[in-house]
């Protein structure tokens, strides 16, 4: 029987994601993906700063930005086109060290995570894997699956298993938890073209149009590529909305036949709901499988690539000291406290897509003197885990630091934590752990000086685990959590 360190359901970019997360560990890896490779047509087509820094904790971020784009923001209006809520997104650099929000093709980002992982050795894909069984026992998983093209058995043993195999998870109903609908569930039509020729009329952002006869969004994407959603009435059937004449009558507004070609057209059912257990022992699930929201704010696959970020330096440092049950549990009660927010967020701005209300009920809108509506982006608190609760500091996005030109603060800290100290704090903390004094960063010390602490632990996924002013309080910190150190 073959054995792993880590065996990882579905190669979409959070399963690509995680991979390559835990292969920098130099970590054995197998990834089973029932398909025979990469979706070759668009799918997500957003994400964000939060999202962007850890592509560059992977190493795709240089090749990767030639196939984005920045995202100018959302403008949401009225059947005649009045804007009645403005959600700009400036481009400025935020705490992340990248632009806010950035649109791109979804399978350019999975070639990019593809490529890199053929550089780890102990990596290996399987396509046209469908798993069958998922055994769980105190010290491994044992996964049974099939191979789709020659019909084989395969078995093999992990020491983990994470299933980012989509809303439909084999994982998930393996771990038998169900999913918790949140009361969002809604039929759309996405419809992606081509451009054949320049259309200066199309809009540079996307917008929202807030209809009650038929709510529908339009999303100017990379390259020639553009997006129409629109909602399904009751009274229509699937193949009448996606049929040619009724598309081609739907975007006449815009387009017609020889401006552009459909590349896709498909029917989602947007829905809101979030998994009830997000592990199980030694299994765990994360993405589409843990989660779903509708598309309003485009964080349905930025929450997934956080998911990754979160559990791949847990399930890393499980492996590289010792299994930790509470350690573990971490993920989900981090993780779902945030995606839940998000989630609610999503439902608020479809209803008022939908044009169910005026204005969406959420404290991140506001109305400047003239009354103009604006709304700002969202950055949910972390859920209760690791660190103290009382600590201010805990759980608080730590940001990007350029040493110069080339290189930040985060290369010091790719795999494990860091240990910030104030240049004016005497200490004796030892040389083994990971340790960056302020001093060598003039803008690191003011940071300190700002946010009240004189030390601060930082996890590998860049959240400050907790702060310190005072030798004995560094020293409880490290007591608790030195693992993260080394």
């Amino acid at each position: 029987m073959r054995k792993f360190d880590i065996t990882i359901v579905g190669l979409g970019p959070a399963g690509g994601t995680l991979s390559n997360l835990l292969a920098m560990h130099g970590l054995s890896i197998l990834i089973l993906d029932r398909e025979k490779s990469f979706y070759p047509l668009p799918r997500a087509v957003h994400f964000d700063d939060e999202v962007m820094r850890v592509f560059q904790t992977i190493g795709i971020t240089k090749e990767f930005l030639k196939y984005t784009i920045i995202n100018k923001g959302t403008k949401f209006v009225n059947s005649k086109e009045k804007v009645i809520l403005d959600w700009p997104r400036p481009k400025k650099i935020t705490d992340n060290g990248w632009y806010p929000s950035y649109r791109f093709h979804q399978p350019d980002l999975e070639k990019q995570l593809r490529k890199k992982l053929k550089n780890y050795e102990k990596v290996l894909i399987e396509q046209n894997s469908e798993v069958r069984k998922i055994t769980n026992s105190k010290n491994h998983v044992d996964i049974t699956y099939t191979n789709t093209r020659n019909h084989k058995e395969y078995y093999v043993r992990s020491k983990y298993l994470v299933g980012c195999d989509g809303a439909n998870s084999i994982t998930r109903k393996q771990m038998k938890t169900k999913m918790d609908n949140l009361g969002f569930t809604q039929k759309w039509t996405v419809v992606d073209l081509i451009l054949k020729k320049k259309k200066n009329n199309l809009p540079d952002r996307t917008i929202q149009y807030s209809n009650p006869k038929q709510p529908a969004t339009y999303c100017r994407n990379v390259g020639k590529r553009r997006r129409w959603e629109f909602a399904i009435k009751k009274n229509q059937s699937d193949i009448k909305v996606l049929s040619e004449n009724y598309i081609w009558n739907f975007l006449k507004p815009w387009l017609n036949k020889s401006d552009a070609i459909i590349e896709r057209k498909t029917i989602y059912q947007f829905e809101s709901a979030i998994a009830r257990k997000w592990r199980k022992g030694r299994i765990f699930i994360a993405g589409d499988a843990a989660h779903l929201m509708p598309p309003f704010m485009g964080q349905g696959m930025c929450a997934g690539i956080r998911d990754a970020s979160n559990l791949a330096w847990k399930i890393a440092t499980c492996l590289k000291v010792k299994h930790n049950e509470a350690f573990l549990n971490t993920y989900q009660t981090e993780r779902s406290l945030n995606v839940r927010e998000y989630i609610e967020t999503t439902m608020r701005m479809g209803e008022f897509v939908n044009a169910v209300e005026s204005t969406p009920i959420t404290d991140n809108i506001r109305s400047d003197n003239k009354g103009i509506k604006s709304m700002q982006s969202i950055k949910p608190k972390m859920g209760k885990g690791l660190g103290y609760l009382k600590d201010k500091n805990r759980g608080k996005i730590f940001p990007q630091f350029k040493l110069n030109k080339n290189t930040s603060l985060d290369d010091n800290f790719s795999k494990k934590g860091i240990l910030i100290l104030s240049s004016d704090l005497k200490t004796k903390v030892s040389k083994k752990y990971n340790l960056v004094n302020s001093k060598k960063i003039k803008k690191l010390s003011v940071y300190l000086k700002n946010i009240n602490a004189k030390a601060i632990l930082v996890r590998p996924d860049r959240f400050i685990l907790g702060s310190a002013n005072t030798n004995h309080e560094i020293n409880l910190l490290l007591k608790k959590y030195s693992e993260i150190l080394r």
